[in-house]
């Protein structure tokens, strides 16, 4: 057991340090009176594991190099928040329970959200270095009140500004050294009605607002475009998703975002391909053919087009 911190680590971590220990794969002994286990990472030997708790509250930050496949599951008797701080994958999927899913590729600042007893799995071919951090929130001070409950829902890659900030302040907490029983107990009552907060913000009835696309049709094709970008997506398919016809969906698209949604597509692909150029282990005939182009002279005019610089200028040139 251990007292107060514990080290889940790779080969290449060291070990060591002040109440740490190195342990396996397998369930983790946390802190305190914290029992349940933390994420399983298949394939961890190249993987960077730091866990910290007190009492009933546990933080655990992951690290994953670039060019690796990874994938977390966790199914426990906590909830389970995790706060993306950077990443990118070439191919992947996270779902819960097998029913919430998205292949979103980039992630930074994004948090996903496991209620107690959902079955998380999440898989990542990474295109860049990840770094996230597992909140393991614990019923029994993440508890709901008893008038006015509302069930957690399973949540994938959504931004919120206001969980951000909290979570980080309840980890910040947690990773402290002057703990305070009473202040993680206030933030972790904020985080819980924070998170509480019903999101039935989508309208029933398409709606275009000042001649451009309604909120919620807008987050619909960011997600929709974001999660397909190695393919090829038809007009028709994206009114569809907005329920507009082709005609009015162009007029409203290019009101809401500046540029064609072809073009907004292209750009969103060079955007990614630029962050994983960034990174050498990552050959231009993969990035290529992640992002949907079958020759890398389509890609390199793409690229060209966008940024004025060739993708092998532009790795050469990166700094």
């Amino acid at each position: 057991m251990l007292n107060q911190e514990a080290v889940v680590a790779g080969s290449d971590v060291g070990i060591g340090q002040t109440k740490t220990m190195a342990v396996s794969n397998s369930p983790l002994p946390t802190p305190g009176d914290v029992s349940s286990q933390t994420v399983q990472i298949v394939a961890a030997e190249s993987v960077k594991r730091l866990g910290t708790g007190w009492h009933r509250w546990f933080s655990e930050s992951v690290h994953v190099p670039s060019g690796h496949k990874i994938e977390f599951r966790f199914q426990g008797s906590r909830h389970l928040l995790a706060l993306y701080y950077e990443g990118a994958r070439r191919d992947g999927e996270t779902s819960i329970d097998g029913r919430h899913s998205s292949r979103l590729r980039s992630f930074v600042h994004k948090l996903t959200f496991v209620p107690a007893g959902c079955a998380y799995r999440e898989s990542h071919d990474t295109g860049a270095a990840t770094r996230v951090t597992f909140l393991y929130l614990d019923p029994t001070e993440f508890h709901e009140p008893d008038e006015n409950k509302t069930a957690f829902l399973p949540r994938i890659y959504f931004d919120d500004s206001v969980v951000w900030e909290t979570a980080s302040k309840l980890k910040n907490a947690i990773e402290g050294h002057d703990k305070s029983r009473l202040y993680l107990e206030a933030l972790s009552g904020v985080l819980r009605h924070e998170l509480s907060r019903v999101h039935h913000d989508v309208a029933r009835v398409p709606a275009v607002n000042r001649g451009g696309l309604a909120s919620w049709q807008k987050r619909v094709m960011v997600c929709y475009i974001e999660e397909h970008l190695g393919e090829q997506i038809s007009l028709a398919k994206l009114a569809a998703l907005a329920q507009l016809s082709q005609h009015h969906f162009c007029r409203a698209f290019k009101q809401s975002f500046g540029v064609p949604p072809h073009q907004y597509q292209v750009q969103r692909r060079m955007d990614l391909a630029k962050l994983l150029l960034a990174n050498r282990n990552n050959s231009i005939t993969d990035i290529s053919l992640s992002l949907g182009y079958a020759q890398i002279s389509s890609f390199s005019n793409a690229f060209r087009k966008t940024t004025g610089w060739t993708p092998t200028v532009y790795r050469r040139e990166f700094r």
